[in-house]
């Protein structure tokens, strides 16, 4: 079930922001990341209870940690950058949301994220898996990503939404990140307008260079301060205070991860994190 109570939001102009689920405190969501799942190029046998397993464990390590949420995020080396997704990816992956969502508690947030950019189907996951959001790389614009240009159907995706009646699952746009770069150029605030319209009730930003990143931060909450702003990467232990001192939250991979990117997360280093960010004044 999902454990917000999001009223129903249609064509929204930029006074009309609705920040859903991330209207709460400064929120630190951990990634999972699973391992390639079956119908993907680089999946190997046995991945499946693999992946169910690591998920289980992060989830239950973010929870004691201390976190907020997750992001539950399909991982492979190549993606489609189209809507379409394989059966059998889709059916494990909304296994596994469903497994952290029971496993956690009604707070935690449980995202999903099936990259590159099928929204639609994260988005079916989440309303009937237990998740609470999407994370949406190219909710409005256009991004170019190594297998070729991902491009947004915000229509389609309102339409989706009201479908399947899933005004209680909130997205997060990705508007200048990891992720997603607005093709041919767009200024972030404009970036940020154009997700509002589309019905986006947070934005993330990244960049590896902290004092970018604070002015990024800045430019959106002169323009809206109303908007939850996440960032998206490239926060750690060290800068955490600064950056989330600003912003609304965070989505942490790497700096829970000691073994590298993609192993397992670590309790220790999530508790010290959400430590840092609870002790922002």
């Amino acid at each position: 079930m999902n454990n917000n109570n999001n009223k129903k939001v249609r064509a929204r102009g930029e006074s009309d922001i609705n920040p859903g689920i991330f209207s709460d405190k400064k929120l630190v969501y951990g990634m999972i990341h699973l391992l390639p799942l079956p119908g993907t190029p680089f999946y190997e046998k046995g991945n499946e209870e693999k992946s169910l397993k690591k998920a289980l464990r992060d989830a239950e390590a973010l929870v004691a940690g201390g976190a907020d949420g997750c992001v539950v995020q399909t991982i492979d080396q190549i993606y489609s950058v189209g809507p379409e997704v394989d059966p059998a990816r889709l059916s494990l992956f909304a296994t596994i949301v469903n497994e952290v969502s029971k496993q956690s508690p009604a707070s935690f947030h449980v995202g999903v994220q099936i990259l590159w950019n099928a929204l639609e189907a994260s988005l079916a996951v989440a309303k009937f898996c237990g998740g609470v959001f999407v994370r949406c790389n190219a909710l409005v614009g256009s991004t170019m990503t190594p297998a070729g240009v991902a491009q947004s159907d915000p229509v389609g995706l309102a339409e989706y939404r009201n479908k399947i009646d899933a005004h209680d699952v909130s997205l997060l746009a990705e508007i200048e990140s990891m992720h997603f770069s607005w093709l041919h150029g767009k200024s972030l605030v404009d970036a940020a307008a154009e997700a509002i319209r589309a019905g986006t009730n947070g934005v993330e930003i990244a960049h590896p260079d902290e004092d970018v990143c604070l002015s990024m931060i800045s430019e959106l909450k002169e323009k809206y301060p109303t908007l939850p702003v996440i960032i998206g990467g490239h926060t750690n232990h060290e800068n955490a205070s600064r950056i989330l001192s600003k912003a609304d939250g965070a989505l942490v991979g790497s700096c829970f991860e000691p073994q590298g990117w993609g192993s397992f997360v670590d309790e220790k280093k999530v508790a010290e994190y959400v430590d840092i960010v609870n002790n922002i004044q």
